[in-house]
């Protein structure tokens, strides 16, 4: 029963492959019969799945590119968008026939021919034009030569360095290879050399120019064997004016607006105050719109932040130096006003011991008096002592010696505290209004220094 059932599954197939089989033929000789007679006669006979000299050595392709534009080039995703004309040439023996006219044959007939499985190697995404038709072009001259040309739209990852972004220049490629044939089967070429590759003199590009290109034949190492490649180089140049007018330029002014408060008076805090926090915010607001357009990868330190961190500390340093200059003219102002009324005490102190020394001056002359009318009148008998005014034992007490006042001592310490705190915060600066008057020279000197080292960084090494 089982081998009745087997017979029968085996008998339903070879059935079926024997009905492929005739229909396949059938479609072959409806191909035939609308061919051209020359067409019909190199069709004759000849098996697509082998190649050109299978047993006498690897064919030969030769390749050419037409570039028709490059319409997009994304530093997020760090690749290019591009179409091309890829055309292909090589020398199939099969085809050679009698005349001196090459015969150009419908794109469709390619599906009778033999074509190398030519392959674009850092593509992410690629599609062949289709419209009206798919846009391939097949071409067969009287030796055997033919010419496959097709249009492709194509997305090729390009690695990019961008720490001198947006001074930078990128170098991408295109690289075509054989994905089933190694070297011992196919050889690729450049027809022309570095003139096998055209349109991108005359290729406008919205952010970039191009500097230079040129090609090179090489080997793809794999581990199944050696493979024909071929490699078309490029460089890029991006086009600064751009981020001139839109970054550069806007963050200068941020900076030079932050100095006007150089020229404010230090008693104008909301003045100032304002025009500090107002610069910061806007600087901040526009380095966050620089970022949106680039990757965000930790390993880029790219130019134009370099620009932009610059930018923010002088903006940041402004608003910091009248903070300091406003806590300087405060502290001067404080120990002004203490060492004045140190100063009017020492002179009340003094004062108050002229009046003491004229009062004491004026008491010992009228003793002195006292005494002399004393001594030219006789004393009385009965009298056996005087007492003189002057003796110590006298009724008039001494003069007491002022003793020492810890108030004075307690102003004169802080004093020199605010001396010391005045020098530390103020660097020696007697008058802090002249932190204002240094700032207004050392900023735009500093600026322009900076800005001078930037721009001969990176346009120059």
């Amino acid at each position: 029963m089982a081998l009745s059932v087997s017979g029968g599954t085996v008998f339903t197939i070879l059935l079926i492959s024997r009905l492929l089989e005739n229909s396949m033929l059938n479609a072959e000789v409806k191909e035939g019969e609308i061919l051209p007679p020359t067409i019909h006669r190199l069709m004759k006979g000849y098996n697509k799945y082998l190649r050109p000299f299978f047993d006498n050595g690897p064919v030969t392709v030769g390749m050419s590119l037409d570039i028709a534009s490059i319409d997009t080039i994304s530093e997020i995703n760090m690749d290019y968008t591009a179409t091309i004309f890829l055309r292909q040439r090589w020398t199939d023996e099969r085809l050679v026939f009698e005349g001196n006219k090459s015969l150009s044959l419908d794109g469709r007939l390619v599906e009778l021919l033999w074509v190398p499985d030519t392959f674009i190697v850092d593509s992410k995404k690629s599609f062949l034009h289709d419209i009206t038709v798919e846009n391939r072009l097949i071409r067969i001259f009287p030796n055997g030569t033919v010419l496959y040309a097709l249009r492709i739209t194509t997305t090729v990852a390009c690695n990019m360095d961008l720490t001198k972004y947006p001074m930078d220049k990128q170098t991408c490629t295109l690289q075509l290879e054989s994905w089933g044939y190694n070297i011992n089967d196919v050889m690729f070429y450049w027809t022309r050399g570095n003139e096998s590759v055209s349109g991108l003199d005359t290729l406008q590009l919205a952010q970039y120019t191009v500097e230079d290109y040129y090609t090179s034949v090489s080997e793809a190492v794999y581990e199944t064997g050696n493979y024909p490649k071929l490699v078309f180089h490029f460089e890029l140049r991006r086009s600064i004016l751009y981020f001139i007018l839109e970054t550069y330029v806007p963050s200068s002014l941020l900076v030079v607006l932050s100095w006007v408060s150089f020229w404010i008076s230090l008693s104008s805090v909301p003045a100032r105050i304002c025009i500090g926090v107002t610069t910061v915010l806007t600087m901040t607001t526009l380095m966050m719109g620089a970022r949106t357009s680039l990757p965000n990868a930790n390993c880029f330190i790219k130019a134009i932040d370099v620009y932009l961190g610059i930018c923010f500390s002088f903006i940041f340093g402004a608003l910091i130096e009248y903070a300091v200059a406003h806590f300087c003219s405060l502290s001067h102002l404080d120990a002004h006003m203490l060492m004045y009324g140190h100063h009017m005490h020492d002179l009340d102190d003094e004062m108050n011991g002229i009046i003491t020394t004229i009062s004491n001056h004026n008491r010992a002359k009228r003793r002195m008096d006292a005494t002399a009318a004393a001594a030219s009148t006789p004393a009385p008998a009965s009298l056996e002592l005087t007492v003189s005014p002057s003796s110590p034992s006298g009724s008039e007490p001494k003069p007491e010696v002022p003793a020492p006042k810890r108030t004075h001592l307690c102003l004169t310490a802080l004093a020199t505290v605010r001396k010391v705190l005045r020098a530390l915060y103020c660097c020696r600066v007697e008058n802090p209004h002249h932190i204002d008057n240094y700032s207004r020279v050392t900023f735009p000197l500093s600026f322009v220094m900076v800005n001078l080292l930037y721009w001969t960084y990176y346009l120059y090494f």
